[in-house]
């Protein structure tokens, strides 16, 4: 949040449809999003996809056309699922910018920051865990504005990557994190033109992320098996602490995960380090 402006509290709904609404009966209970559902910021509520079917087994999937291993969630039970939550496709909800449906799949787009920001900033999202082979394209194409992976690896189905989802933008809601700054003064956060300056004029000690990932944190004791604090962050100077801390963000980002150099916020000071960090590799 920026000096002066005032915090939008809001509630914001996830629903989930699902085959096994259990596995979430412990992970929603605990720390930041047990406490954000019952301030009433977030509501979070599981949608077993089994109670849409209409045959005494309850069939949820079928085999493929064209062949091929394993079976695929049907479209009704998904439809009639949406239905009951008052979704209807995505030509019916033109005018709905505050409502998104995601489908959790291995052929999804990478989730990363940018995207739980801009789902934050919703009313409502609705997750569909794909199981099996996956859902029924046809849903995808008929209700779903976005395809979301995890990451480059395939999980038995959507549940834990709507758990992901949900835990990674529900602490993006104004008034979900005590500390307002510790959605922004983190990996992948906001650059510093996207911050405020400090109250009572205090120097940050800190630069936003940028796109880079966050530097190391340390705590007391000050020596810990032999190893001690770095000098720097005892010294009291916030300048040299800030430009410590930068230093670190790009040698971590630079070791772990170099892509992310391409796209991030780069000042001319940062790039003069970056280039010294890699000739003392050469």
């Amino acid at each position: 949040m920026r000096e002066g402006e005032d915090v939008k509290i809001s509630n914001m709904r996830f629903d989930i449809i699902t085959i096994f609404p259990g596995f979430f009966a412990g992970i929603f209970e605990h720390g930041i999003v047990r406490r954000a559902q019952a301030e009433r910021l977030v509501t979070i509520e599981t949608n077993d996809l089994r109670g849409f079917t209409h045959d005494r087994h309850r069939t949820v999937d079928d085999r493929p056309f064209g062949g091929g291993e394993g079976m695929v969630l049907k479209p009704e039970p998904l439809a009639e699922a949406l239905a009951s939550l008052g979704i209807g496709p995505k030509e019916a909800r033109r005018d709905d910018a505050k409502t998104r449906v995601v489908l959790l799949s291995a052929q999804g787009q990478p989730f990363t920051q940018k995207l739980a920001r801009e789902l934050a900033n919703l009313d409502r999202v609705a997750l569909i865990c794909g199981r099996y082979e996956g859902v029924d394209e046809r849903i995808n194409q008929l209700y779903c504005d976005l395809e979301l992976s995890i990451g480059d690896y395939v999980l038995s189905g959507g549940e834990l990557a709507a758990a992901v989802v949900i835990d990674a933008t529900m602490r993006l809601i104004p008034g979900v994190l005590g500390n307002e700054a510790s959605g922004e003064f983190e990996s992948f956060g906001v650059p510093d033109a996207e911050i405020g300056t400090d109250a009572q004029g205090v120097p940050r000690s800190q630069h936003g992320a940028g796109g880079l990932l966050d530097y190391p944190h340390y705590t007391r004791p000050a020596e810990f098996a032999g190893l001690r604090v770095p000098d720097m962050l005892i010294n009291g100077d916030h300048r040299q602490i800030r430009r410590w801390r930068r230093e670190q963000q790009l040698r971590k980002t630079l070791a772990n995960r170099p892509d992310l150099l391409e796209h991030a916020t780069l000042s001319a000071e940062d790039r003069k380090l970056l280039e010294a960090i890699r000739q003392e590799k050469l």
